[in-house]
Parts: C-alpha cells; structure tokens; sequence
C-alpha cells in the first residue's frame, strides 16, 4: 500500500510539473469574473433614440480616454504587452497598479502615486501649499509644472481640449436627433459643462430629465483616484437604459426622503440637511461603462449630483444598475457567505435584500449633511482625504439602517426578513474588504468590520465561519452611523483621522478570510464584454 501511494504522489507530481504555470497577470485576472451583458432590448425605443444611444457610448468612449490620461498615461502604453492576460488586467485597473492593494503587477513600475496622475509626482506638500491661484482647490483642474519648473493649474476643459470637444460635438449631434425636450436640453447644457467646467445648470438639467427611457452620465465626477487630497475628479460615464416598472414602484420612496433623513441615529443636529424635493431614484441596466466607472470593481448605484447646491436645491437621482447588482450577487456576496457562514447565516443571503441594501445605501449619499454645523465648509473642505472613506462607511452602514428599518415596517415590497438585510450586508462588507486598506470603498469597509467585530455583532470561530448576533449587529450599525455623522457635521479632522486609522485595518482574521476565498477561487468582482 505505501508503495502504491508513493508512485501515487509521484505521478501527480509530475503532473503538476509539466502544467504550464500561469503569469502573475493570469493570476490576477481571476480574481475578476467575465460577465458579457447582453445587446439591450430595444424594442421601445425609436430608431432616433437608438442613434441617440451609438453617440452616447461614442461620448463615453472620449470619456474612457481621458480617464486613461488622468490615471496613467496613454492606453497604448500597454498595447505590445505580449501577456494577454496581463494586457488585460492593465485594461482592468487603467495602469500597471492593482487596484486591491496598489501594488505594480508589471515589471519596471515603482509605487502608485498617491495624486493619479493629477499631479506632478515629484510635488510637495509645501509646494501645493505655496502655490496662489485657488483654482487649485477645483475638482476640475489639473497641477501641472511650467517650464521654470514653478506650479501651475490647468482646466479639464484646456488639459483635455480635443476630447471635450468630441465629447460636446457628439453630445449635440444627439440633441439635434432626439425628440424629447428635455434630453436635448440637458445634452446641450451638458456640453457647455464639458467646455467649461461648469456644472451647475447641466445638474439641474439632468435632474429635471426624467421622461426619457434612456439615460447618460458622463463627466468628471469621483474624487476616489485623488488619495493625495481628495479633491480631483476623474471622468467616466455609464450609458443606461431605465426600468420603467420598477422606476415607478422605487421613486414612491424620493417623498419619504425627509422622513427618512429625521429617522437616522445619532444627534438630530448632525443630519439636519434637508434635501430637496426633486429626488428621484431610477432603475436601470447598464448598457456601457467608461472611464473611472469602468475601472477595478464595478459599481452598482450611484447618488448624483454631489454639487451641495443642487442637492439643497433640487435633490438628487439614484440610479440602481439592475443587471449589475443581479450578477454581483451572484458571482461574489452569495459565493463569500456561503464560504464564511454557519448553515443557519447561510438561510439568509438573499438576492432581495442585497437590491434594497443597495437602494437604501444609495439614498444614504443624499442624506446626513454635507456642510459642516461648525463653519469649517463644507465636509469634503474640513476632512480632506479622509472625508471619502467616511462617507463610504457612512452610505454603507447608514443603508442597511434603513433598510433593517424599513423592512422591519413593513414598507419595503419584497419578501425579506430583518436578517436577511443584516446577513447580507455583512457578507457584503465582508467580501468588500478585499479591495483592501488602498482604496476608499475597501477602507470604509474595514472601518464597517473592525466596529461590528468590537461590539460583538459578529464573531469568527476557529473553523473560519462567522457567527451573526442580529441585534447587536444591528445596535453596531446604528452607533457607527451616528459616530461618522458627528465626524462629518462637526467637521473635526483630528477626530477623524483618529478613527480611521484605529478602524480601517487590516485584521488578521481578514487576511485569513481573503486567503480562504482566494483558495476557493471565488471572484473578487467582475469585469464586462458586450454583446454586440
């Protein structure tokens, strides 16, 4: 017998030996699971809606190559890669850095700079600080040297001259074909935006833009990339067919949005914001991402506009991508519980209540506050770089508030218990952790459950499974939720980046955990083909 296993071992190794071993590149890109999303149907639209849509995913495209810029460098830079598979992580993550952790994957790169490519790598703090013009604050400038070797600001609109022009160019091509007056009046005023980096009227437009089937996000939105600061915006967009029915059944929840917003935890003074009255929230899939929407992990909602005017003026727009959050779940929060709960945690990841976890964390990014109660500015203003993190865990964790909340009431049309919103948000952050302390998602997450760890919501046994004590999770996220809005109303930096720093680590039971699903080949998210 022990002679049987030993020629046993040693076939097998041979046979591992002569297994062609994969490149670091092919490694990675499994961590990413290929979903190819299907040509839309396009059975309600008109033929000038559907030219409408080809110039929207061309617009996007000019979007993507400004990204490109912003983040790296040219797209080409990667285009004689003889990996194929490290070809197409470089296309995942817009450069040579993993996104997860920021390390290079490639040979002959040093360390992700911190600013992007936002600014001079070898600028200094005390150079930024010297420098005068206060453009330099503006999302939509870019620190560029002069040729004296002295600081300057340069305008998105002026950095980027061509692209934003193809981008307005195409833009008003598709407002003189379509025949809603509503979309052409947002696409033009969305153009002037481009041209100009000034994005008020065109936010308003676009809220007020709510009879259309179709939908274009696009421009530079998400301070994410900015880790030095905080402050630039990178570009991207999502084209986006609506949901009708579903829209319809989502926005009786825009009315309750005061009601919701006096219904968070914590001191009242710290969410006094009210937001306006014009809020609505949308249902849709995606047909095309570009740019910063496309880059690492895919995102699954957004709450736009974040210009604090706008919002106190006219609200917000959440968009729910349907078909995204569909194959998310499926693909990596239910595979992760599955490997990390116990059967009873198990019963309760539901695809149900990982959509209104989504819904409600969406909301959240409207509510709490956005200016400071203390006369420090607005929240981004008085806690710089960490203001990004914090409203990370503060949508998160304020979302499944709600969403326990609401459902508890009864007020949310889906056959969800209290437990499948908490079990499934806690897979989620779980998961979510793997994107790991380099990133502001990944770090909100941490914060999420380094505190539910600390208070005892939830517990990780020696066989690797966790335990869920559903009311102390739930007791946990209400307290964070109220601790983050007095970091953020109160605007107090010192406090905040106390707290981050004692939450947003990476605890050995999480190394073990992104071991575990790593072994289990369980994808850390997706990445996109399209049916053409």
């Amino acid at each position: 017998m022990r002679k049987f296993s030993i020629a046993l071992c040693l076939a097998a190794l041979v046979l591992v030996s002569c297994e062609p071993r994969r490149s670091k590149g092919a490694q990675l890109l499994e961590n990413y699971a290929l979903v190819t999303i299907p040509a839309p149907d396009l059975s309600g639209i008109t033929d000038n809606g559907k030219e409408v849509l080809n110039l929207y995913r061309f617009a996007a495209d000019q979007a993507d190559a400004i990204y490109w810029e912003q983040s790296f460098g040219p797209k080409e830079t990667f285009a004689n890669l003889e990996d194929a598979a490290a070809r197409s992580f470089a296309e995942v993550n817009y450069g040579p850095w993993n996104r997860i952790d920021d390390e290079p994957f490639l040979e002959g790169y040093g360390p992700k700079p911190a600013g992007a490519n936002f600014y001079p790598s070898d600028m200094t703090a005390e150079e930024f600080d010297a420098l005068k013009d206060p453009a330099k604050y503006s999302p939509y400038t870019l620190i560029r040297r002069k040729e004296n070797g002295a600081l300057e600001t340069v305008w998105y609109h002026d950095a980027f001259k061509d692209r934003v022009q193809k981008i307005a160019d195409l833009l008003r091509a598709a407002a003189d074909i379509t025949i809603k007056a509503s979309v052409r009046d947002y696409l033009l005023k969305m153009a002037d935006a481009i041209l100009t980096d000034n994005y008020y009227e065109s936010e308003k437009a676009w809220l007020e833009m709510t009879d259309s089937k179709m939908d274009l996000v696009i421009g530079p939105n998400e301070t994410i990339d900015d880790e030095l600061y905080g402050i630039k915006a990178s570009y991207g967009a999502y084209v986006l067919l609506k949901n009708l029915d579903r829209t319809a059944l989502l926005n009786a929840l825009s009315a309750r949005l005061p009601e919701l917003q006096a219904s968070l935890p914590g001191d009242a003074a710290y969410h006094s914001f009210v937001p306006g009255m014009e809020s609505n929230i949308f249902s849709c899939d995606v047909i095309y991402y570009g740019g910063y929407t496309n880059a690492g992990y895919k995102v699954i909602a957004i709450n736009f506009p974040y210009d604090a005017r706008v919002q106190e003026e006219y609200g917000t727009r959440t968009i729910l991508f349907d078909n995204i959050i569909r194959e998310k779940f499926n693909r990596t929060v239910f595979p992760a519980g599955m490997l990390l709960f116990e059967g009873a945690d198990c019963a309760h990841l539901d695809a149900n209540a990982f959509y209104w976890n989504i819904v409600f964390r969406e909301v959240a990014k409207g509510l709490g506050v956005k200016e400071t109660i203390t006369g420090k500015g607005t929240v981004v203003e008085a806690l710089g770089n960490e203001a990004l993190t914090l409203e990370k865990a503060k949508s998160n964790v304020l979302g499944a508030y709600l969403c326990a909340q609401e459902v508890d009431a009864h007020r949310v049309d889906a056959l969800i218990m209290k437990q499948d919103v908490l079990a499934t948000f806690v897979a989620n952050v779980i998961r979510s952790t793997r994107f790991g302390f380099g990133d502001a998602t990944g770090r909100g997450n941490l914060i999420i459950y380094n505190y539910l760890v600390e208070q005892g919501g939830i517990t990780r046994k020696v066989s690797g499974k966790y335990d869920i004590d559903y009311a102390r999770t739930e007791e946990a996220i209400a307290s964070l939720g109220a601790e983050i809005l007095k970091l953020q109303a109160t605007g107090d930096l010192a406090a905040a980046t106390e707290f981050v720093n004692k939450y947003a680590v990476v605890a050995s039971t999480i190394k073990a955990d992104i071991v575990n699903l790593e072994l289990e080949k369980i994808p850390v998210d997706i990445r996109l083909t399209y049916e053409r």
